[in-house]
């Protein structure tokens, strides 16, 4: 129903004040559905029996119903033994809740119900619930704009009466007035102040709620390593993680005053100058029906010739991260290339991705050029005469026709209160009017940062999706649902630490079956070298084994992941806590060298964890 009412809104008013009301609503949103409890994931769905290896024998479990005995199980569940994993049928890949099944739809960004939804889905992480840090931030930021409103109305009106008493040629009192103007100087520059302290306060508290949600899913089963390796949904993450999450917060932050102030200004500027109207005796009615009409007339021209921000925005986004992307290749892959002599090639890279950019950039410079120059016309000068009108109606159609001077003085002051009066207005409208641009692209940016956090949920539960290649006559047939392939090997876990494969096939992440199946039998204490010709599949045995790479048939029996996971049945750390090292120790092709001391690089990765 709040979506239905802000696309009325959206179809009626301008842009901007409907964003503004939809702003409002995606944080007042985001604070009850951050204090509700999280849904309940379903019972157990899992129809297949599995085998679980306990002390060295094989156990029957059906349907997650066995006590202790638990396999990780592809439904989902958080009741069901199954899928607590003790044991894992799915590499670990189904830990998140049943409602998070979303997925990345392409769409254009722009001002729509899917930024709407989009925006009110990533407040819910920025603002958790209406006792949060955020919340009391958000509420001294609107207390300030309110109080900025009010002291621009009494700078106004105070600038009223000095010119009234100028006329009048009262230096007492004229003297006075300007000690006034000078002392609300203080508060109002102080407001201004903490204005801009408490956006970026905000801004950096939307920041760190954004990436400490960011970092856990990207952290959670090694969504890090599958993201880059299994999906290919996603470029750059990295830039994504820093640049874009960055950049959307600020832009929240910032929209967020630009709509508020305007709206409080408009809302109390209109009122007072009814009032000064009221009191000379002028109609009150006609010049904001003037200012109104010509304000909708130039809100729906602006809207119509504006450019598509949103989607320029994302381009251009996505093209800074390809050229930091291959600068980044060319750090890491330095050797490599110097011993290659291919500096040329690199070089030449490096230029097609800046000149990529730089058409973008001038693109967008080039769009800019004449919508800015309708929009300062229509703003700076329309609005002006519209100004200088209402201005005038009200002396004009005054019943009136006295000329003394206290009538002269009363209508300077008239003038002067109502014209920074106006001008406040028509800054306020103006903002307004030019956050469309920071709106849409404001829609680019949540576009990228939404999609992100989909993506990283989803390949932490095991959803991966990336162009694969399937071969028609292999031995082995991947199975696909939903254009995606699906595991269906199971894995146990086994307290004997023996490795067992048994008709397990070697499948790359994109669908190449280098093995139709293998079957291996390795003991304790066993020595076992596996030679071979390049891509045979000596080192994709082992990220299947080690649960990089999922398990697409068969069965594997490998030992569990760390010595803690009989922590629930021997009575030790609570279950999920980890104290202990790794049963099994796998060392990569290439060397890693962390950040540290000696003593960190030898103990790596236990006296990080510690």
């Amino acid at each position: 129903a709040i979506l239905t009412k802000i696309r009325e809104q959206a179809s009626r008013v301008q842009p901007s004040i409907a964003l503004g009301v939809g702003v409002g609503v995606a944080l007042a949103a985001c604070a009850v559905y951050g204090t509700r409890d999280k849904k309940h994931a379903p019972p157990c769905n899992n129809n297949n029996n599995y085998k679980v290896a306990k002390n060295g024998k094989l156990h029957n479990v059906d349907n997650g119903t066995a006590n202790g005995d638990t396999c990780g199980g592809r439904c989902g569940a958080e009741q069901c033994a199954l899928c607590r994993g003790d044991a894992d049928t799915d590499n670990k890949q189904n830990i998140e809740d049943a409602d998070e099944t979303q997925s990345v739809e392409e769409h254009i960004p722009g001002l729509n119900l899917e930024f709407i939804r989009q925006l009110i889905s990533l407040a819910r992480i920025m603002v958790p619930g209406v006792r949060s840090h955020e919340v009391a931030i958000l509420s001294a930021h609107t207390l300030c704009l309110f109080t900025r409103t009010f002291l621009s109305i009494y700078v106004a009106s105070l600038e009223g009466s000095i010119v009234k008493h100028i006329v009048q040629k009262d230096m007492r009192r004229f003297a006075m007035l300007l000690l006034q103007w000078f002392g609300i100087a203080i508060p109002a520059t102080f407001i201004n102040s903490m204005i801009r302290y408490l956006e970026s306060r905000l801004a950096l508290a939307f920041r760190t709620r954004l990436v400490n949600h960011a970092y856990e899913l990207y952290f959670k089963n090694q969504t890090y390593y599958r993201v880059a390796n299994l999906d290919a949904r996603i470029e750059n993450a990295d830039h994504r993680l820093t640049e874009d999450v960055s950049v959307f917060t600020q832009s929240v932050a910032h929209l967020y005053s630009s709509l508020t102030k305007p709206c409080f200004d408009l809302l109390l500027i209109v009122l007072t100058l009814a009032t000064y109207s009221n009191k000379m005796k002028g109609n009150i009615f006609i010049g904001p029906s003037i200012a109104t009409v010509v304000i909708c007339l130039t809100g729906q021209l602006l809207r119509l010739l504006s450019p598509k921000f949103g989607a320029l925005a994302g381009e251009e986004a996505r093209m800074k991260a390809n050229l930091r992307h291959v600068h980044a290749r060319l750090i890491a892959h330095a050797e490599e290339v110097a011993f290659y002599g291919g500096h040329k090639v690199e070089l030449s890279q490096l230029q097609a991705a800046y000149k990529e950019l730089v058409a973008q950039m001038t693109s967008v410079f080039n769009k800019k050029l004449w919508y800015v120059m309708l929009e300062q016309f229509c703003m700076k000068y329309v609005w002006s005469g519209t100004g200088m009108v209402m201005l005038a109606l009200p002396i004009l159609t005054a019943t009136h026709s006295q000329r003394d001077g206290s009538s002269i003085s009363d209508r300077a002051e008239y003038m002067t209160t109502s014209r920074n009066l106006l001008n406040s207005a028509a800054d306020a409208i103006e903002r307004l009017m030019s956050s469309y641009k920071e709106i849409v692209t404001l829609a680019g940016y949540a576009t990228r940062v939404s999609d992100m956090l989909v993506v990283f949920g989803e390949v932490a539960r095991g959803r991966c999706v990336r162009a694969v290649h399937v071969q028609p006559h292999a031995a082995f047939q991947v199975t696909f649902r939903d254009n995606s392939p699906v595991p269906d090997g199971k894995i146990v876990y086994t307290s004997d630490l023996s490795i067992k494969l048994r008709n397990v096939p070697i499948v790359t992440p994109a669908c190449d079956v280098v093995a139709a199946g293998v079957s291996l039998d390795i003991a304790p204490g066993t020595h076992l070298l596996i030679v071979g010709p390049n891509g045979c599949g000596k080192s994709s045995l082992f990220r299947i084994v080690s649960g990089l790479w999922p398990v697409f048939g068969g069965e594997l029996h490998v030992p569990r992941p760390c010595a803690c996971a009989h922590c629930a049945d021997d009575g030790g750390a609570p279950a999920g806590y980890c104290t202990s090292r790794p049963i099994m120790f796998y060392i990569p092709q290439r060397p890693y060298m962390s950040q540290g001391s000696l003593i960190d690089q030898v103990t790596y990765p236990s006296r990080a964890a510690a």
